[in-house]
C-alpha cells in the first residue's frame, strides 16, 4: 500500500477539479482518478461541446439580421464538419486546462477506475491493468451522471441520447427530441437555427417546467417562430428506428399522433451514476435520486463525501464546484465557503438564453410569501436595440424589499445574471441595490428600473 493521502477523490469533473485545487491548496496530499477525459461530463459531454456547437448557430442564424445595419451577405452555407472541428477543438482546450489547474496546484492524478473498498481505502486500476491500493483520510465521490433512459426504449443507430448526439458527423434532414427541459430546448435551437426540421415532444403541460412560467412561453414561442414543432403534454407511446428512419407512437389527450423523422434524441435528463455495490458494502446511505449528504457534503460514513451530480438536484457544474468547495474546506478545516440550492443560478443556452436565480413567481406563491414583481423589458435598453438583441425582459421577485429571486430571458441572459445571483445569495434589499450604479450605454442598465 502506499503512503496515506488526505483526500482521495474518484472524478475529474467540475466537482472534483474544485475540491482537489481548494485542498492542495491547504497543504493537503491529494489524488484525484479519473477513468475518461479530464472535466469530466461537462467538458466532453455536456457544457463545452453543446456551447460550442451553439455559438455555430447562433452566428448562423444571426446573418439574417445584417441587412438591417447595411450589411449584406448574398450567400451563405453550413459547413457542419467544420463545426463539429470547433467544438472538438474547444473541447480539448477545456480538456487541458483542467489538467493544469490540477499541475498548477500539485495534485497528484490517475488515469484510472477508482473504486472504494473501505471508507478508508481507494484502488484504482488503469489501462494496463496495473491496480493499487491507496489509503485515504478522507474520500470525495465525485461519480457524475448518465443519460436517463425510457424503459422500453432502446437506443439504435438513429435512436440517439444527448451524449450519442454530439458523435454525428452529418446534420440529419429532420429529428425528434424528446423532452422539453434544459437539455431538449437547446438542441431544439441548435437544430432549428441551422435548418434541420425539428420536432419537440414534452410530457408535461409545458417546456422547462421548473422554470420561470411567463419565461418558458416566451421561449416556447420563439423556438415555435424558429420552426419547431412542440407537442407538450403529449405521452410517448413507442419509437422504432426503421430503414427509413425513426417512428414514433405518441398520444396527446385522447388524440394519437404518427411522427416521423431522420433521427431521434432522447434528453429525458440525466441520473446520477450510483456503483450501488460499493455503495451498500460500505453502508452509504443514497436512493434513485442521489447519495445523501449532510450541509458539509459527507455521508452517513465519516470521511466520505459525495458532490456533484452524484447528489441528485440540479445537475450543473458550478454547483458541483460549490458542493466539492464546501466539502474540501471541511476536510481542511476551511469555513469559508458555503451552500445553498436557491443560491446556484441555472441557465437554459437556448436562443435567446434563460437564466434564473431564487426562486420564482410561481414557487413563491405556493409558499404563500407575499411578493412585489418588477420587470424590465430589452426592448427599453438602447444597447439591445442597438446591437439587434432579441427581445426579452428581466423579472425580479422582491419579499419584504429583499430580492429572493430574478430570471432574465434574453440575450446574454448567462452573463447579466451574475450581479443578481450576488444579491440574492445575500439577500440585498431594495436600498442596498440602490447604490448599484450601472455605466451608461450598457446592457446592463435593464437593470435601472429594478432599484
Amino acid at each position: 500500500m502506499s503512503e496515506k493521502h488526505d483526500l482521495v477523490i474518484i472524478g475529474g469533473g467540475p466537482g472534483g477539479l474544485a475540491a482537489a485545487e481548494i485542498a492542495a491548496v491547504n497543504k493537503k496530499r491529494v489524488l484525484i482518478i479519473e477513468k475518461g477525459g479530464w472535466g469530466g461530463t461537462c467538458t466532453h459531454r455536456g457544457c463545452i461541446p453543446t456551447k460550442a456547437l451553439l455559438t455555430c448557430s447562433k452566428y448562423y442564424a444571426d446573418l439574417k439580421k445584417l441587412k438591417r445595419v447595411g450589411i449584406n451577405i448574398s450567400s451563405a452555407a453550413i459547413d457542419f464538419l467544420a463545426m463539429k472541428k470547433h467544438q472538438q477543438q474547444i473541447v480539448k482546450v477545456a480538456a487541458l486546462g483542467a489538467q493544469k489547474v490540477l499541475i498548477d496546484a500539485k495534485v497528484e492524478t490517475k488515469s484510472a477506475m477508482g473504486e472504494i473498498i473501505s471508507p478508508k481505502e481507494v484502488r484504482y486500476i488503469d489501462s494496463s491493468g496495473e491496480s493499487e491500493i491507496v489509503s485515504a483520510q478522507n474520500i470525495i465521490i465525485a461519480w457524475g451522471s448518465v443519460p436517463q433512459m425510457i424503459p422500453g426504449i432502446n437506443t439504435s443507430k438513429n435512436i440517439l441520447t444527448s451524449d450519442d448526439i454530439l458523435n454525428i458527423n452529418t446534420l440529419p434532414e429532420s429529428i425528434i427530441i424528446v423532452g422539453g427541459s434544459f437539455i431538449g430546448v437547446e438542441y431544439a435551437t441548435l437544430f432549428a437555427e441551422l435548418g434541420v426540421k425539428v420536432i419537440l415532444v414534452e410530457l408535461l403541460e409545458r417546456i422547462l417546467i421548473y422554470e420561470d412560467e411567463e419565461a418558458a412561453q416566451f421561449l416556447h414561442q420563439e423556438l415555435t417562430r424558429l420552426g419547431v414543432a412542440i407537442h407538450t403534454s403529449t405521452k410517448l407511446l413507442s419509437l422504432k428506428d426503421t430503414d427509413n428512419g425513426v417512428v414514433m407512437q405518441a398520444q396527446k389527450n385522447a388524440e394519437q399522433l404518427e411522427m416521423r423523422a431522420s433521427r431521434a434524441l432522447l434528453c429525458t435528463g440525466r441520473k446520477p451514476l450510483l456503483h450501488t455495490e460499493q455503495l451498500d458494502k460500505l453502508g452509504i446511505n443514497y436512493a434513485k435520486t442521489g447519495i445523501k449528504v449532510d450541509q458539509n457534503m459527507m455521508t452517513n460514513v465519516p470521511g466520505i463525501y459525495a458532490v456533484g451530480d452524484v447528489t441528485g438536484g440540479m445537475m450543473l457544474a458550478h454547483r458541483a464546484a460549490q458542493q466539492a468547495k464546501v466539502a474540501a474546506g471541511h476536510i481542511c478545516g476551511v469555513s469559508d465557503y458555503s451552500y445553498n440550492e436557491r443560491f446556484i443560478p441555472s441557465v437554459v443556452y437556448s436562443h435567446p438564453q434563460i437564466a434564473r436565480v431564487g426562486i420564482t413567481q410561481k414557487a413563491a406563491e405556493a409558499e404563500g410569501l407575499s411578493v412585489e414583481i418588477i420587470k424590465s423589458q430589452y426592448s427599453a435598453n438602447i444597447i439591445a436595440r442597438a446591437e439587434l438583441m432579441s427581445q426579452g425582459f428581466v423579472k425580479a421577485i422582491f419579499h419584504q424589499n429583499k430580492l429572493i429571486g430574478a430570471t432574465i430571458v434574453g440575450d446574454h441572459a448567462a452573463e447579466l445574471i451574475s450581479p443578481l445571483a450576488l444579491a440574492v445569495s445575500n439577500g440585498l434589499s431594495k436600498k442596498q441595490l440602490r447604490s448599484w450604479v450601472i455605466p451608461h450605454p450598457t446592457l446592463s442598465e435593464i437593470f435601472v428600473p429594478l432599484l
